[in-house]
This record gives C-alpha cells, sequence and structure tokens, in this order.
C-alpha cells in the first residue's frame, strides 16, 4: 500500500516544481515574455566562446589562408567559402547573441527582385522587393543588380524571410522604410538603409490576403514591433527622421551586428516606454557594429530589458554613448569608447531623467572596455567591482583584435568614415575590468593563458563566470530530494497518515 502513496507523492512533488522554481528564483521571476531567453548570461558565455574559437581559428590558419580570416565569428562562419553565392542560406546557421535562432527564410525557394519599382503598395508588383517580403512562405530575397528601391510608404515584412543583399548595391530610402510588426524570424543583411521619412495613412499590403490602414509612420530605419528572433547583419544605416533601429512593444530576440552607423541623432531606442512591463522580457545583442561620424546619442538608448552591448567601435558622440531608464541591464564588454573633444561630453553612459539614488542599484558593468580621449564609464548595481577600479593601460595587442573585429563593419565594400583616425589615442587608453596581468609586453598572452584569445578582450569576472545551470539539472536536483522525502515518510509513517496529508 506504501508504494502507490509514494508514486503519488512524487507525481505531486514533480508537478509543483516548476511552480517552486518560478516563485523562487530572481531570473524566472522576471519573465514576461513567452521566447525570453531564461538565462542571459548563458547567452553571454556562449558568445564569449564564439569568438574564442573565432580569434584562435585566425591566429592559427590565418597566415595560410590570407586575410579571409577576421575573428569575427559571423563572418568567418561563411566567407571564407569561395562558393557563398552557391550556399547562400549557410548565413542563417552563423548567428550570434540573442537574436542566433533567426531563421529568416532558411529552407525556402530563392526570390530574385529585379524591379526597384514601388508603385502600389496596397497592390505590389510581382519582381518587386514589397511583393517579396509579405509572401506567407519562407524566402530568401536577393537582387538582380544593384538599385535603389525609393519606398512610397512602409515596407512591412511576412515572417520568416531573408533580405540578402550580398553581390548587389541596394539602398532602401524614401518613406516609412522596414517595418517588422509581430512577426519573427527575419534576417536583413548587407544593405543600405537611409533617409527615411514618415508616410502613411494609406493602405498597405502586409499579406498575400490583407491590406490595412496604416496612419503615420515615426520615419525610422528599421521599426521593430512586438517581434521576436530578428538578425540585423552588415547594414549601413544613416540620415533617417526618427530612430535608426527601434525596437519596442514586447520585441525579444534580436542581434543587431556588423553595422555602420552614422550621421543620425537619436541612433537606436530599444523599448517603448518606462511603464511597458513586457519589454522587460527585451533582450538584445549589439555586436560588433562601428558607431562612426556625425553620431549625436542613444547607441543604444535601453528601457527594462537585458542589453548586451560588445565588441563594438564607438568613434564619435556628441551627448552619450549609452542610456537608459527604467532600470535596464546594460552588459557592456570589449568596446572601444573614443570620446569626442567637448570636455562636457565624455561621458559614455547617461541615466535618462533619473535621480541618482534610484539608478545606484542598476546593473551596468563594464569589462574590457577601452577608454579613449578621456571617456569614462560610470558603473552601477553589481558592475561596480573592485576590477573596474584598478583598470589599467590596454596592450595594443587588444586594440588590434577590436580592429580585426569590426573591420568589415557596414555594408561589404564601403569605406569606413574618419572614425579610424583616433583623437587623442596614443596606442594606450584605460580599459575597464581587466588588467594587465596575464599579458607579455608586446601584448599577447601568457602561457598560463592557455590561448583564451577572448581573455584579451573580456579579461574580468564577469566572462569568466560558468553559466548558469541548466534547468533540468534543478528538476534533477528537486526529484531526488523528493524521492528521499518520500522515502524516509515511507519508513515512518503509516498509510493512515499520508492519506491524511493528501487530504
Amino acid at each position: 500500500m506504501l508504494l502507490p502513496m509514494s508514486c503519488i507523492l512524487l507525481l505531486m512533488c514533480l508537478l509543483f516544481t516548476p511552480q517552486i522554481k518560478a516563485s523562487s528564483t530572481k531570473t524566472f521571476s522576471n519573465l514576461t515574455l513567452p521566447h525570453q531567453h531564461p538565462y542571459p548570461e548563458a547567452v553571454v558565455h556562449e558568445f564569449q566562446q564564439k569568438i574564442n574559437v573565432s580569434l584562435s581559428r585566425r591566429e592559427l590558419l590565418g597566415k595560410n589562408q590570407g586575410s579571409c580570416l577576421t575573428g569575427n565569428p559571423v563572418d568567418d562562419c561563411w566567407r571564407c567559402d569561395t562558393n557563398w553565392a552557391q550556399n547562400r542560406q549557410k548565413l542563417a546557421e552563423c548567428g550570434i547573441g540573442f537574436g542566433r535562432a533567426a531563421m529568416g527564410g532558411k529552407n525556402g525557394q530563392i526570390y530574385i527582385v529585379t524591379d526597384s519599382s514601388d508603385k502600389d503598395p496596397a497592390n505590389p508588383i510581382p519582381g518587386t522587393l514589397r511583393h517579396a517580403v509579405i509572401q506567407d512562405e519562407p524566402l530568401w530575397i536577393i537582387f538582380s543588380n544593384d538599385m535603389t528601391i525609393n519606398l512610397r510608404h512602409e515596407l512591412i515584412f511576412n515572417s520568416f524571410k531573408t533580405v540578402d543583399g550580398r553581390g548587389a548595391n541596394v539602398q532602401i530610402t524614401g518613406h516609412g522604410c522596414i517595418t517588422l510588426q509581430y512577426i519573427s524570424n527575419i534576417i536583413i543583411h548587407n544593405i543600405h538603409v537611409h533617409h527615411c521619412k514618415p508616410s502613411g495613412n494609406t493602405n498597405i499590403r502586409a499579406s498575400p490576403t490583407h491590406v490595412g490602414f496604416r496612419g503615420i509612420s515615426d520615419g525610422d530605419g528599421i521599426s521593430i514591433f512586438g517581434s521576436r528572433n530578428i538578425w540585423i547583419d552588415h547594414c549601413s544605416l544613416s540620415y533617417c527622421t526618427d530612430g535608426l533601429i527601434d525596437a519596442i512593444m514586447g520585441s525579444t530576440a534580436i542581434t543587431i551586428s556588423n553595422n555602420h552607423f552614422a550621421h543620425h541623432d537619436e541612433v537606436m531606442l530599444l523599448g517603448h516606454n518606462d511603464k511597458y512591463s513586457p519589454d522587460r522580457g527585451m533582450q538584445v545583442t549589439i555586436a560588433f557594429n562601428h558607431f562612426g561620424e556625425g553620431l549625436v546619442q542613444r547607441m543604444p538608448r535601453c528601457r527594462l530589458g537585458y542589453i548586451h552591448v560588445v565588441n563594438n567601435d564607438f568613434t564619435q558622440w556628441e551627448m552619450y554613448a549609452i542610456g537608459g531608464s527604467a532600470n535596464p541591464t546594460i552588459n557592456s564588454q570589449g568596446n572601444r569608447y573614443t570620446a569626442p573633444s567637448d570636455p562636457n561630453a565624455k561621458e559614455v553612459t547617461k541615466r535618462v531623467e533619473t535621480d541618482d539614488k534610484e539608478w545606484s542599484g542598476w546593473n551596468w558593468r563594464t569589462d574590457g572596455d577601452i577608454m579613449v580621449n578621456g571617456a569614462f564609464f560610470v558603473p552601477s548595481g553589481v558592475g561596480m567591482s573592485a576590477q573596474y577600479a584598478e583598470a589599467s593601460s590596454v596592450q595594443a595587442k587588444s586594440v588590434e583584435q577590436i580592429d580585426q573585429l569590426t573591420m568589415y563593419s557596414g555594408v561589404f565594400g564601403d569605406p569606413r568614415d574618419n572614425g579610424d583616425i583616433y583623437p587623442g589615442f596614443n596606442g594606450g587608453g584605460t580599459t575597464t575590468g581587466a588588467s594587465s596581468k596575464g599579458y607579455n609586453e608586446n601584448g599577447g598572452s601568457s602561457s598560463s593563458d592557455d590561448g583564451d584569445f577572448f581573455g584579451m578582450i573580456f579579461k574580468g569576472s564577469t566572462s569568466q563566470a560558468a553559466p548558469p545551470q541548466p534547468y533540468s539539472s534543478i528538476l534533477f536536483l528537486s526529484t531526488f530530494l523528493s524521492l528521499l522525502i518520500i522515502f524516509i515518510l515511507d519508513i515512518t509513517t503509516n498509510y493512515d497518515i499520508l492519506l491524511l496529508l493528501l487530504l
């Protein structure tokens, strides 16, 4: 009689274990979106491992393969294949960070855009980009030749689309530009987006079967609204009316990588407003981008979510680089921040309209960041570490690797702006969360580093931490303890008492 009762108790323990987990763990208590990753630090750790592998391969094989390998895990994933044009969909396997699961149009047909016109947004012509992006099935969209697409209104996407501009000079401009609203699995790669203006108060087709009335748009370059699994890679964005990239209204699982931003005021907004609680689930990776000339602020400006800013090259800002409100988590690692000459704009960070007593507990951390020309990052929360206080000079090796990781930012073949000339930079600067221990005088790693190339950029306790234990391990432990308790009850308690406990 005791064995069936043990089974019943075990079943109850297993059923209630996830609820105990959700209520007792801080990570789960903040879950608000069904597609939010429960362990963002695990994504950061995986990201670091990928860079380790790419930099190691470059070090070992680079001499034999010329300039093919850069150490950038996205580019090294596909660019060394001389037949990449016949295997374009390999790109979908090269994602990193929170948006790494974006499939785009993988396994779908190739759709070739042959017509650059945008005559009727409600009834797009086959062969145009607008006709391609609204289809229901997965599509890998490429271009027959160089073209400038001057939009009349917002270009509204359907799910599971890749816009692949490799092999052509593709420019998207005009009114509305790109809108990703309530969709998933989008890859936008190697296109120019510029001079986008507001538009609207018209009918626009969003799928083969639906035409809807649209109000006035903001004039963003790329607007991400309530969407997930989005990867924007190797694009060049500039001169738009509102943001170059905005992600709001519960969007998550986004990677913005290898892009070139220039000539704009409010570059990037992540989060709808300070009180929109679904944005607590927003998770965005911003990696290997070049923030170039003519930028003012919002690189990015964050609300509520978890933002990983990693290995970007910030060569200009007029007000600040990274800003936020409403307690976002900002994890800044291995970036190069070059401050402007203005003595009042040296600070990288800005807490927007928030009292310092409120933001002192926010988790804004800096780890391995290079500070140039007087730039400084004000950490808070757990980001205020002893290693930040002990920041020391950066070896030239680390600077070279940031150059390698961002050398092809933007559309392939585009010239970089004069951000390559760093005012006040003398080959040193300061680095956050790192020390010179473990390096030789030439900037290489010592033998004790065991080839940890990633450590050259991400030295510090944050990057070395092990990833959180997966949920399955916790479930196993809970099950084991449940069995132990049941066994003790079985040998010390009779059936009647157990029955009373159940009742």
